[in-house]
């Protein structure tokens, strides 16, 4: 008698999206997309007629977003790294490691 296949979760991506979203947002992404946004937005008006917009315009349009992308994810970064040092200066009670173990006995 054959044994029966174990059941995965059906909804296994959208809860490992929920999860990374769950641990905090990206703000650098958030940035980038809205760029691609408005950049796809702009030329799709052109294309459309309603306005007109220069061949030139995505230049000044994507350097803007991604300096701005660029700030947001360096600030995140600097912030959850100070979070974490504090995270762990709190939960370290024990002695340091230079008066315990093998080091202290040079």
């Amino acid at each position: 008698m054959p044994r029966p296949e174990p059941q995965r979760p059906l909804l296994r991506a959208p809860v490992r999206w929920y999860r990374e979203m769950a641990h905090g947002l990206r703000p650098g992404r958030l940035i980038m997309g809205m760029t691609a946004l408005t950049l796809t937005l702009l030329y799709a008006g052109d294309a459309g007629g309603a306005w007109h917009t220069p061949w030139y315009a995505v230049f000044p349009v994507l350097c803007t977003g991604v300096l701005l992308a660029a700030t947001a994810g360096f600030a995140r970064y600097t912030v959850r790294r100070r979070r974490s040092a504090i995270k762990a200066s709190r939960e370290n009670t024990e002695a340091p490691a230079s008066t315990s173990g093998s080091q202290a006995m040079r």
